[in-house]
């Protein structure tokens, strides 16, 4: 299993960090609805051991996981970090299982740092992210609540979640954006101008939810007859094509077992021709939603 090792995947400088494109996103480490604890703690944190030997540095969270129960683990595995870069979001409140309720307050942005702060036992967060812009609250008044913060060390560098181009733009007149969180996969294309944008000003993009495939990996399918070809999984196809798309794509696919994590992390030793791109990339965008 040393073969396996996420700088397979290629790196990439977020702000002053150097990661390994291939992280970790860990939502997947709480209970169902990501909420409360996960049914097998041990698992989740063996899972979160695993990652630096598997050349994971990269890991992303959010205090609405769980709520903090997410923080809380990653804590507990792998401070103080050495080598890690741990990122983490805030602006989205948890009242249930798979309930998800913007603040973008500025007292309530503030109090999601310094609560980050103190369960991932750090002195700054290295990558904070606003998990969603709040509607009620006008835009220019979140952005100047997180330039502050980065102003007085709380947090060293700024992502979004879930934006378009005009709101990175919009962003960008009070911090630099080096990260941009939105759902892409093979299926789900609508952010094409944003993962283009960011591209083009490499800002790096992390596609949430980047293993969906919907009926492309049906039985006799593109993406099944691939995989059989390379001796993977149609996962890792479908990694290897994300990780194939742009320079600045840093796919973050999360589990709470450690073979599926070696499974996800083999991808990075997948290698798609430019014409199995076109094909894949083709038949996503036919059934795109």
């Amino acid at each position: 299993m040393s073969t396996i090792n996420a700088a397979a995947s290629g790196q990439f400088k977020l702000g002053d960090f150097t990661i390994n494109r291939l992280g970790f996103g860990a939502m997947r480490i709480t209970g169902e609805g990501i909420w409360g604890q996960p049914a097998n703690r041990e698992a989740c944190l063996a899972t979160l051991r695993r990652l630096p030997e598997l050349g994971v540095n990269f890991i992303d969270t959010a205090d609405s996981y769980g709520p903090d129960v997410s923080e809380q683990l990653i804590h507990e595995a792998l401070h103080p970090y050495k080598g890690l870069l741990i990122a983490t979001k805030g602006g989205l409140t948890r009242h249930g299982p798979n309930i998800w309720q913007p603040v973008g307050r500025p007292e309530y942005l503030r109090q999601a740092v310094l609560l980050s702060l103190r369960k991932l036992g750090v002195e700054q967060i290295g990558l904070w992210q606003l998990h969603r812009i709040d509607a009620k609250v006008p835009a220019e008044e979140q952005f100047g609540a997180i330039a502050q913060m980065q102003k007085e060390g709380l947090i060293r560098h700024v992502g979004l979640s879930e934006v378009d181009v005009s709101q990175i733009k919009a962003a960008q007149k009070f911090f630099p954006v080096v990260s941009v969180q939105n759902m892409y996969n093979l299926v789900t294309r609508s952010h094409e101008a944003v993962v283009d944008y960011c591209t083009e000003n490499n800002i790096g993009f992390i596609p949430w939810f980047p293993l969906a495939s919907g009926d492309l990996a049906k039985p006799g399918s593109l993406l099944d007859t691939l995989a059989k070809q390379k001796g993977a999984t149609p996962s890792q196809i479908a990694l290897a094509w994300i990780l194939k798309r742009s320079p600045v794509m840093l796919p973050i696919p999360g589990t709470s077992s450690v073979k599926h994590l070696e499974e996800n992390v083999a991808a990075a030793n997948v290698t798609l021709t430019d014409e199995e791109f076109a094909q894949l990339d083709q038949q996503g965008r036919k059934q795109q939603h």
